[in-house]
């Protein structure tokens, strides 16, 4: 058999290609911003997880401008050889200050963080439970390690303790879940997870790539949401969110931190962040921590945002965070109203199985600070005049 019959074997895309509804690798032509040029024509960005609105902000721009004049385009080599940057170390620094955890260690991206926490900390014998909905990078990182991955129903307590209860009492375990779930937009009952796992001595490890600038005191996140930041063992974000540039981190106490980078081949084998990039993660920070009004102005345009869809007769996935789901069920309904809705000038995103069960697809709504009401609300008209619900 020819390995790459697969690849000519007809697929989902090619099916959406022929009737006109693939959705996938629109150009952008412009800064990701609230409003953006794609494919010639101006569209308001509700796809997009800047949350913070962070990326065309001067401080951060001029910060990467900087840092690749003084640096250069790369680091051309790994942290753990050629690639650490007196930046690196300033960027880890002030994080680990921030989220208040002794140590952080930054990685090249988030999608790269998972793969690396998690083979490190994980060995053969060690068990990892998780949440059904994670991302998709925390299941390749289960993968990658030598431990067995039991998964547990969508923030179903009873199911994860079923689950704590057939490890091992001499084995290692790791509750991994999302804070944020990227396509719900809901958020881990961190209080339950954290109690079980005194319970049954497991540890816990929070991806909060969604929670960081968005929930949390100063939009430190999702365990400082629930008053809980003494009680995560590892925090997993990302600098392409809030932070507005590419890359991810850790942050775990410092003989954990050191453990994994001396561990962690994703880490050791890649290339570090390149200093532009590096640089304007810091600056968003520093942003960040200087106007904490921004997590403020965030929440209450995403609660404009619900209330706009709901009262245009939208059914939504509730959720307390910038991501705002709307049902639209059947997978080929989906491409269509998504291409409609781009189409009359508003960016969305259409989830569909495997990152939602069949049955349940979403457009998947996110904001921004950088949104105005007044956009909010010419892009759910735009929405509710495509799904039918306009008369409401």
């Amino acid at each position: 058999m020819d390995l790459f019959e697969k690849c000519y074997a007809p697929s989902l895309a090619d099916e959406a290609r022929k009737a006109g509804i693939y959705p996938y690798f629109h150009a952008l032509e412009s800064r990701q911003d609230a409003q953006v040029v794609m494919e010639g024509k101006r569209r308001i960005m509700l796809g997009s997880n800047n949350y913070l609105g962070l990326t065309i902000h001067p401080e951060v721009i001029e910060a990467g401008r900087r840092a690749f004049e003084q640096y250069g385009s790369g680091c051309s080599g790994s942290r753990y050889l050629n690639g650490t940057l007196s930046l690196h170390l300033e960027l880890e620094e002030e994080l680990a200050r921030f989220l208040r955890k002794e140590a952080v260690m930054t990685f090249s991206t988030g999608f790269q963080s998972n793969l690396g926490i998690i083979s490190a900390l994980v060995g053969r014998g060690d068990y990892m439970i998780c949440d059904k909905e994670n991302h998709a990078s925390i299941y390749d990182g289960c993968r990658l390690s030598y431990g067995t991955m039991l998964r547990y129903k969508h923030n179903d307590m009873a199911d994860l303790e079923r689950l704590l209860q057939k490890v091992p009492e001499k084995a290692g375990c790791l509750i991994i879940t999302d804070g944020v779930f990227s396509m719900g937009g809901d958020i881990a009952p961190l209080p339950q997870i954290v109690a079980l796992a005194r319970q049954y001595g497991a540890r816990v490890m929070v991806d909060d790539a969604h929670g960081l600038g968005v929930l949390g005191e100063g939009g430190r996140g999702t365990a400082s949401h629930f008053g809980l930041e003494d009680e995560v063992d590892v925090y997993m974000g990302t600098f392409s969110k809030s932070l507005a540039s590419l890359g991810g981190y850790m942050a775990a106490s410092a003989k954990v931190v050191d453990y994994v980078k001396h561990n962690s081949r994703p880490f050791i084998f890649s290339a570090s962040i390149p200093p532009a990039q590096c640089a304007a993660a810091l600056a968003a920070l520093r942003v960040l921590e200087r106007h904490p009004e921004l997590v403020t102005r965030l929440a209450a345009l995403s609660a404009y945002a619900r209330e706009g869809l709901k009262k245009r007769g939208l059914t939504i996935r509730e959720s307390a965070t910038p991501i705002v789901p709307i049902f639209t069920y059947d997978m080929e309904n989906t491409l269509r109203k998504a291409k409609e809705i781009y189409e009359a000038g508003v960016y969305v995103n259409p989830v569909l199985p495997p990152a939602v069960p069949q049955g349940e697809c979403l457009l998947r709504t996110s904001y921004m600070a950088s949104l105005t009401e007044e956009l909010i609300d010419e892009a759910a008209d735009q929405i509710a005049k495509v799904m039918g619900t306009d008369h409401a």
